[in-house]
């Protein structure tokens, strides 16, 4: 690496660093205040977007064993029962009064959630999703923070359902039309390719309101999705399935305050 591409890396970093800072901040003042601010509602069914478990480099996504064990016995104790996301998505309204459910999905393929998560959640008997980055499984990012595809497919043979996340985790805000498609194509092949696995559910990455415009509606369903998840139940994009994200600000408090929707509008900030 030459002199000129260390300091353009160096301060590439370190622009990073200082805008995940500031999104943490971000998040911990919104996360409290909305969890204060708003008086508590009994908790409803809804589906879970979590990223890492134990990574504390991963910033505001990362979450600690001991909390994600904590929010699922609380979820328990409320009364709710696990289910795949894709039960929700089939039928979002609860089938009877009380029948609170909670799916759990898990974005982008970090090593953790086949060291940290499948233990847990085969332990609690939890069915779940993990949401894979082609490219990251292919090795493309560069680091060892992300599974291969033998060990997605190890997860796959243990029962957890993988569907498709993109291909490099763009903001397809961003991309010109043939970008989209290939995203969105590429990464459906690719897990049908490695893994045999013909998904027809696809995750946006970041998932904000603005991250999804239309021509990549029109993709999505083209390249053969039938479910495309976001974020919040108020603000996603038409046609898609709401998540509630879990941060790693989200005490007791905090979470109780999520299972009720009181984030049914957030949006975490990048």
């Amino acid at each position: 690496m030459s002199l000129i591409e260390r300091v353009r890396h160096s301060a590439e970093w370190r622009t990073e660093a200082a805008r995940d800072r500031v999104a943490r901040g971000r998040a911990y003042a919104e996360r409290q205040l909305i969890a204060r601010a708003r008086a508590p509602k009994p908790p409803t069914s809804r589906i879970l977007c979590y990223h890492t478990v134990g990574m504390p480099k991963m910033g505001l996504n990362d979450v600690s064993l001991q909390r994600i064990r904590r929010q699922l016995e609380m979820a328990r104790i409320a009364g709710y029962r696990f289910v795949p996301a894709s039960e929700l998505v089939a039928e979002p309204t609860d089938p009877a009064p009380g029948d609170r459910r909670l799916a759990l999905t898990f974005d982008d393929g970090f090593r953790s959630i086949l060291t940290t998560v499948e233990p847990l959640l085969r332990e609690l008997d939890i069915p779940w999703t993990a949401f894979i980055v082609s490219g990251f499984a292919d090795g493309k990012k560069g680091h060892e923070d992300f599974l291969d595809w033998d060990e997605v497919a190890g997860l796959a043979e243990r029962g957890v359902t993988i569907a498709s996340h993109s291909v490099t985790h763009p903001n397809f805000a961003t991309l010109s039309p043939g970008q989209v498609v290939d995203e969105l194509e590429q990464s459906r092949t690719a897990l049908r390719d490695k893994l045999g696995i013909e998904t027809t559910e696809f995750a946006i990455p970041f998932g904000q309101s603005k991250d999804w415009p239309e021509v990549a509606r029109k993709a999505a369903t083209e390249a053969g999705y039938t479910t495309v998840y976001a974020q919040s139940m108020e603000r996603r994009p038409a046609g898609t399935v709401p998540r509630t994200f879990v941060t790693r600000f989200d005490d007791d408090r905090v979470f109780r305050a999520a299972l009720g929707g009181a984030f049914d509008r957030w949006e975490e900030w990048y």
